[in-house]
């Protein structure tokens, strides 16, 4: 849904809304003063605020978690702003973009609609859109790493002027000036002041619960019950596991590095990373994805040029174009792409979608609603 219903502004309804986002997202139980609480809003009476904290969930097969949570600890209060500025469109120019409209929950946060991205007035951009999960444990965000940190991450596009083309300045000073907002960034961080930090940890806080670990492949290799893989499935991780994950590493499916692999630049001629570095040798490279619910997040590649898992198989096992910066994995032993059979290619997209995590894609904590 690309509209949230009006929240309310008083203080019953407020209470209410966390309780039930409390109890969603399993929260710790009891109170927590907030280590540097802000001296209390005008009127306040000096009374210290509090809030309720939230464990960010690491899952057992994943590696260590690289957001400084040190610096913007985890808040049922804080989430719940962050979720509300997430699913507003008043951040866009017309009122009508919000960055759920683009990452949808259903697509794995990604966009299933288009191959590229589209936004304000039907426009559209130059890349497809990445599904959003486990961005605690993201260091460059984009397809070209042009984002260091998570807590800048909603800048571009609102600023973008084909995504929600709206002067970041001027989405601050609509929140401030929104009633629905003020009991929130009260209740999150002890006053109504509305400043870029507060905006923008409050959205990191929100999207560093997005964490999807509770596929059927997670399951197994942790072996929970749900966990089985049939014999194809199984096949499938074999050969994964020997000529997939020099680049889909660990069990976040991707080693965050940037690689060329092997596709011809488009009509946009996108040049990827090197558009970021202005480094040759990073010509035609793109961020490895996750490959954690493909199966939803179609079409694939940074440009949506492939519309199925069928098609990515057959770009690696016989269209890749050799170039400069073509990443070895992908000409090893003098031969272009990966060997699969077509028996091999099915197993391989069986397995891919045991990566599929319906809790996650039906999470209401995470939802519009």
């Amino acid at each position: 849904m690309r509209l949230l219903k009006t929240i309310s502004t008083t203080r019953a309804g407020l209470l209410a809304s966390v309780f039930l986002f409390a109890l969603a997202v399993a929260c710790q139980s009891g109170k927590n003063v907030d280590p540097t609480p802000e001296p209390p809003a005008p009127g306040g009476g000096g009374i210290q605020y509090q809030t309720t904290p939230v464990t960010l969930r690491k899952p057992a097969n994943f590696p260590d978690v690289v957001y400084d949570l040190s610096k913007n600890p985890l808040t049922v209060e804080g989430v719940a702003l962050g979720k509300t500025l997430f699913y507003d469109p008043l951040l866009s120019r017309d009122t009508t973009i919000s960055c759920g409209f683009c990452h949808q929950q259903f697509a794995g946060f990604g966009h299933s609609d288009h191959p590229l991205s589209h936004g304000i007035d039907g426009k559209f951009g130059t890349r497809n859109v990445p599904g959003l999960e486990n961005l605690a444990w993201g260091r460059e965000f984009f397809w070209d790493g042009g984002v260091t940190n998570l807590d800048e991450l909603p800048i571009s596009p609102i600023q973008n002027p084909v995504e929600m083309d709206l002067k970041f300045s001027e989405a601050l000073g609509r929140v401030q000036k929104s009633p629905r907002y003020p009991a929130l960034f009260r209740a999150a961080f002890g006053s109504d002041t509305v400043t870029t930090a507060r905006f923008l940890k409050a959205i990191s806080q929100f999207l560093l619960t997005m964490v999807s670990a509770d596929s059927r492949y997670d399951k197994y290799v942790r072996k929970e019950s749900g966990g089985e893989l049939n014999p194809d499935e199984l096949a499938g991780l074999t050969i994964f596991q020997q000529k997939c994950t020099t680049c889909h590493a660990t069990d976040l499916f991707t080693d965050r590095s940037y690689r060329n692999n092997g596709l011809p630049a488009g009509t946009i001629n996108d040049q990827g990373r090197y558009t970021i570095t202005l480094n040759e040798a990073d010509r035609l490279k793109f961020r490895v994805p996750s490959l954690r619910n493909v199966e939803k997040t179609f079409p694939y590649m940074h440009d949506g040029r492939f519309a199925t898992l069928d098609q990515v198989l057959n770009h690696y096992s016989s269209g890749v174009k050799d170039s400069p910066t073509l990443d070895p994995a992908l000409k090893a032993s003098g031969q272009l792409g990966i060997a699969l059979t077509t028996t091999e290619k099915k197993q391989v997209i069986a397995f891919l979608k045991t990566l599929t995590d319906d809790t996650f894609i039906n999470n209401r904590a995470l939802s519009a609603n």
